[in-house]
């Protein structure tokens, strides 16, 4: 067969990328005549992406750049690069743009051909379906930032602006600052434009110190000229502005119309936000009370975290580490209070807090471990030590747990030799209670005390469970209960009727079973890790996961808890209590189709989990 000058240039270029390299001279040659070519200038305000005909874009030459809906880049692709694929891929409409960096032709196939090459080549089509998957770890990466030097004015702002004309007398605007509870007022002129600012300190120096009458007006002691920041101001910015002019009131505007101030106590407020902040003040805490007024600024830091676009993965630690300092400083009142212990002992968390996964909503899972010599004597003191710091945590915001897994019960405070056998009843005995507590207590960590007295509890735990077949087909058998809320066509499956209709509960449904995974994985071989994402990885290094199958479920683990942590975030923000209820529909169509993914493999990970353990109960 004659071919073209034009489509032998194609078909050259075709077979030195991959996957094309991978076709047979047939399948290569149909789809070089397929081709259609395009020239695109840098430049031109025409987008290349025809959104209306998903297409592959093979780029022949020049560079283009994949951006998302918000301008955020994506991907920057050369010579030999492809973009288009996902949507051939979904059926999703094209949710990303095309940008001209350099002058450059475009191959482009269309969706027929590309699905043709797809069921005829097993290379061509692994090749796009890896491309695909790296969409879902890019979706979720973070771009490691200080959100105290990026933070916005507008981040700050809780309350409209107070605003006086400059015609009211200093006795109404006197009045009006009371009934506020405010410290300043933005001055306006009839046209609504800032003209002025008076503070309380204006009132004391300029009218009280100087014998001025009550009828003064505003605009005889108003301080003119005054600096102003935007809601787009940097917060870093606004306080060298305030330091290096020793004022503590700054007015945000907006093209001249005043719609906030800013003041040193907000910036004050601003700091408690930042983790470490948070945990010093802890420490310095010598009663319930005060430590429990500084639990309240948690959520902001929530907020913060958010904002500042960190991952789920470090959210979920801060948030941990936070409560591990309130536990430990409440340990320390009580002994303060109690005495010194008679004995070694280690206070244990289990669950989320062992797992340093905590979110908004996270009530309490914790026992306390004791040396082996306690008697009714040494358990009396130990009983008042364990209900000082559960009812402390749950003044601080951290509930009393529904089960009573809790130091205070007296099942979950014991001796070392109690505890492993405990622990040991459940590995031989795999009962459905037992299989229960397995998710809580499987996932423990020493918060304070002797390390080496939980170490031996650790040990002896990991060493009954490693290889254990009868426990570890039990427990991923219970485990595959919990699967990812998808139909038979992609579709989610949420709730019908009730409070939660039309949501899915994203912990139970998405992060539970990533983290069962996990937690089996590494019992069954002994792994010491806790934190699910370490399990992922200590997985790969054993040789239990693939390298590709774990990143895909820590990708997944992040994108899913990113979601959920978001969620809660806006609640928070509107001032309702947070939940694990996600509306799918709420999402936009790019977030939908990554939550998909996400759960795609969720579920592929769960066939891989039911071979490889659950054959024995077949």
């Amino acid at each position: 067969m004659t071919i073209s000058v034009e489509v032998s240039a194609v078909l050259d270029f075709l077979s030195q990328c991959p996957p094309f390299d991978q076709l047979s001279e047939s399948q290569l040659a149909h789809a070089a005549t397929r081709v259609q070519i395009a020239y695109y200038r840098a430049g031109d305000a025409a987008d290349p992406l025809d959104y209306s005909c998903p297409q592959l874009y093979v780029v022949r030459s020049g560079a283009f750049e994949v951006r998302d809906s918000d301008g955020q880049l994506l991907d920057r692709v050369e010579p030999g690069g492809y973009f288009g694929y996902p949507s051939l891929l979904t059926g999703d409409t094209i949710a990303n743009r095309l940008v001209v960096i350099e002058d450059g032709l475009l191959y482009r196939l269309d969706q027929n051909i590309f699905q043709q090459l797809r069921s005829n080549s097993r290379p061509f089509d692994r090749f796009f379906n890896q491309a695909h998957a790296k969409r879902l770890r890019h979706a979720v990466r973070f771009k490691e930032q200080n959100f105290h030097l990026t933070r916005r004015v507008g981040d700050l702002i809780a309350r409209k602006a107070v605003t006086a004309l400059a015609h009211e007398t200093v006795v109404d605007v006197a009045r009006k600052m009371t009934q506020e509870r405010v410290s300043s007022v933005m001055v306006i002129g009839d046209d609504g434009y800032l003209c002025g600012l008076v503070t309380d300190r204006d009132l004391r120096v300029r009218v009280l110190a100087e014998g001025r009458g009550p009828e003064t007006l505003l605009s005889e002691v108003m301080t003119k000229d005054t600096l102003c920041v935007s809601l787009d101001s940097l917060v870093f910015e606004s306080l060298l502005l305030m330091t290096e002019h020793n004022i503590h009131h700054l007015p945000v505007i907006a093209e001249g119309l005043p719609v906030a101030m800013l003041t040193t106590t907000d910036l004050v407020k601003s700091q408690k936000s930042d983790p470490v902040y948070l945990i010093g003040e802890i420490s310095r805490k010598d009663t319930v009370e005060e430590l429990r007024k500084v639990s309240q600024d948690i959520p902001e830091l929530l907020r913060s975290l958010i904002q500042a676009e960190a991952s789920g993965d470090q959210i979920g630690r801060l948030l941990t580490t936070v409560t591990d300092a309130l536990t430990r400083q409440l340990l320390k009142q009580a002994m303060d209070k109690l005495g010194k212990p008679p004995l070694s002992f280690a206070w244990m968390a289990f669950g989320s807090q062992g797992r340093q996964d905590q979110t908004a909503i996270s009530d309490q899972d914790n026992g306390l471990l004791v040396a082996d010599a306690m008697t009714p004597d040494d358990d009396e003191y130990f009983k008042a030590l364990a209900n000082y710091v559960n009812k402390g945590l749950d003044q601080c915001g951290y509930v009393l747990c529904p089960g009573d897994v809790m130091a205070s019960t007296d099942i979950w405070r014991q001796p070392l030799v109690s505890w492993k056998k405990k622990f040991l009843s459940w590995i031989n005995q795999p009962s459905p209670k037992a299989l229960m507590h397995a998710s809580i207590f499987f996932d423990m960590r020493c918060i304070y005390g002797d390390e080496k007295l939980f170490r031996q509890l650790q040990e002896t735990v990991c060493r009954a469970a490693s290889g254990n077949e009868i426990f570890l087909a039990n427990l991923a058998a219970n485990a595959l209960k919990l699967t990812p809320p998808m139909g038979f066509f992609k579709h989610f499956v949420v709730g019908r009727s009730g409070e939660h209709k039309n949501t899915f509960d994203m912990k139970l449904r998405g992060i539970m079973p990533i983290n069962d995974i996990a937690r089996i994985y590494a019992l069954s071989v002994g792994s010491e890790e806790i934190h699910t994402l370490d399990r992922l990885q200590d997985a790969v290094a054993r040789k239990l996961l693939t390298l590709k199958d774990s990143r895909n479920l820590i990708d997944a683990h992040e994108f899913i808890s990113r979601l959920r942590l978001e969620h809660q975030g806006e609640l928070l923000k509107l001032g309702h209590k947070p939940d694990n209820h996600l509306d799918p529909a709420t999402l936009s169509s790019l977030s939908r189709h990554q939550l998909r993914d996400a759960f795609a493999v969720v579920a592929n990970a769960q066939a891989a989990l039911r071979v490889k353990f659950t054959h024995g109960l077949m």
